[in-house]
Order: structure tokens, then sequence, then C-alpha cells
């Protein structure tokens, strides 16, 4: 298992990675990426800027990161990063399929991303992958499954992902959404040969949307590896968006916003590995101090209270626009 590697890291930011969604592509609906980005979103800068990102949060300890066939370029970034740098070889790199971009470098695309969990999705993203990170790559993901997702019942496609997991790949899966608790534990029940057919499930959890968590709990108890993303809200939580309770703790912590969120779910026991999105490298650093961040019970009482109910979560997800 290629987490096994974050299992034996020291360092206080070995339970973060960095996933690059919200970088190598100039449209995304993380809140504030005017700012982060600025103008320039040309492949060039937004290749420069997640390298710098990489080295940033290799440099500090990050050993996992995460892209998707329907982040724009990420793999195509990352893959270039880990060829200047052959000398690493101690990350983990995870990738999803599933979704296909067709934004075509624009803002302002009538859809940014096509969904589609179908054997022959599978095999054209798995080409397009391995063209790019090759042997590099340590766990593949089906991308945002829902309860209603085919991939969930498609045995032909479960034979293929555990004739990929069988040749050494790891498979997981993402989930997003108000039934992501569903998801997970529908997901928990597949099966190839009376074997459990993913070894990871990442979904979305924080200070406003801990619906997922008893069943993320029950996924770790059952051997799988948790990643969490959107720890951030796509920047509801940052320190221009953060509720009053969240910014009042970062004050008390001498930490940004950023850190007393992610510092929450740093801190659930079946947290295995949590993503930072950073845009920006003193974005990275900050969300990176989660690690140290400690809340008494106190502020834990009033982060639980801003919990939203998940479909009021997820429907004003669905109204962020692409910037």
């Amino acid at each position: 298992m290629p987490f096994a590697r974050l299992a034996t890291a020291t360092t206080p930011t070995c339970h973060l990675g960095l996933g690059l969604a919200a970088v190598a592509r100039p449209g995304y609906i993380n809140l504030g990426r005017d700012t982060d980005l600025g103008d320039n979103r040309s492949v060039d800068a937004l290749r420069t800027r997640t390298h710098e990102l990489l080295d940033a949060a290799y440099a500090q300890g990050v050993r996992y990161f995460d892209v998707a066939r329907s982040y724009g370029r990420s793999e195509e970034f990352l893959a270039d990063w880990l060829k200047t740098h052959p000398e690493i070889d101690d990350v983990v790199i995870g990738s999803k399929w599933g979704y296909t971009y067709t934004a075509d470098w624009t803002t302002d695309a009538e859809q940014h991303e096509v969904k589609d969990h179908s054997l022959q999705t599978y095999e054209r993203q798995r080409a397009e992958t391995d063209h790019l990170l090759g042997a590099r790559l340590d766990l593949y993901q089906i991308h945002s499954l829902t309860p209603d997702s085919p991939a969930l019942s498609d045995k032909e496609l479960h034979a293929r992902l555990a004739q990929a997991a069988a040749e050494g790949l790891t498979i997981g899966f993402s989930t997003s959404g108000p039934a992501q608790a569903d998801t997970v534990r529908a997901a928990l029940a597949v099966t190839v040969d009376g074997e459990p057919l993913f070894r990871t499930v990442q979904s979305t959890y924080n200070v406003l949307e801990t619906s997922a968590g008893p069943a993320l709990a029950e996924a770790h108890d059952a051997g799988l590896t948790v990643i969490v993303k959107e720890g951030m809200a796509n920047g509801r939580l940052a320190a221009g968006q953060a509720p009053d309770a969240v910014r009042a703790i970062a004050e008390e912590t001498g930490l940004g916003a950023d850190a007393v969120a992610l510092a929450l779910v740093l801190r659930q026991p079946w947290a295995g590995v949590v993503l930072s999105g950073a845009a920006t490298a003193g974005q990275l650093a900050s969300n990176l101090h989660a690690a140290v961040v400690d809340l008494d019970e106190d502020q834990l009482s009033r982060l639980t209270a801003l919990v939203e109910e998940p479909r009021v979560y997820w429907e004003r997800r669905g109204q962020l626009p692409w910037h």
C-alpha cells in the first residue's frame, strides 16, 4: 500500500496533502481566486505557480499530491515537476477519473467538466493518465461517486479495476453531495471475488459539513485510507469569508482561520490525509500550521455549532460561480 509511506513519516505535516484543483486550470469555484491568481492565468503562468507550490509543499513535509483528469492540466504539471526531481521517491501520487475537462482553458465556459463513470471513460482516461504519470501513479480514484452512479454496480468496470489493483495500483473513490455517507457505505459493499475493491475514500468534511463523518469512521475501521477534501469549504472558511466564531478562535490561537478549520479535520481519528487546496505559497504555509493547532473543548463546541444541514451546504456550494 503506497500510503504506508506516509505512516512512517514523522514530520508534523505528514498527514496534510496538496490538491491541485485550484491552480491547474484558470477557472474554479473557490472564493477569492481573483486575488489569489490575478489576471495572468496562461498555461505557463499556472505551470510555474503549481511547481512553486509543489516545491514549497515538499520542503515543508507534504508527501501526498492529488490531481484529476478534470483539473485542467494538473496531471501534466505534476508530471513535469516529478521529471525535474528524479531524486524524489517518497511521495504518494493520486489522481481521479470520471470527469472530462471541457472548458478549453477559459473561465466562462458553459460547462467546465462532464461526468461519465462508464468503463469506456475509465479506459480512455486511464490511458491518458498513464501517458503523463506512468509508474509514478499510486492511487486512481473514481471521481465524485454519488448513490446513483453506475460505477457502484458495473461488474465489468469492477473487474477491470480489480485487475489494475492486482497489477499494483491502489483503487479508490471520492464522493460529493448531501448523500456522501450513503455513497461511502454502498462503495464499502463492492467486492470482486469476495475481496473489497476500494482501498481509499476521499470525501468532503469541514466545519460546515460533517455528515460523512460516521461513514468515514466505518471506512477507516474497514481498513481504507480516508482522504479529506474541501476542508476549507471552497474558501468559505478562509479569513475573509469565515464565520465570526472561526475568526475568533483564530485570534485565540494566534494562527489563521484556515489553520483552525483544517485542525478540526486533522483531529478526527479516521482522517488519514487532509488536503490543502492552497493557490499561493503563503496560503499553503498558513494551511500547514493546522498541524500545530490545539483546539480546546470550548473551541470545539463553538465550531460544532456552525454545522449546516447537508442539503443546505451542497445547495450553496452548487451556486458558487466559476471564477
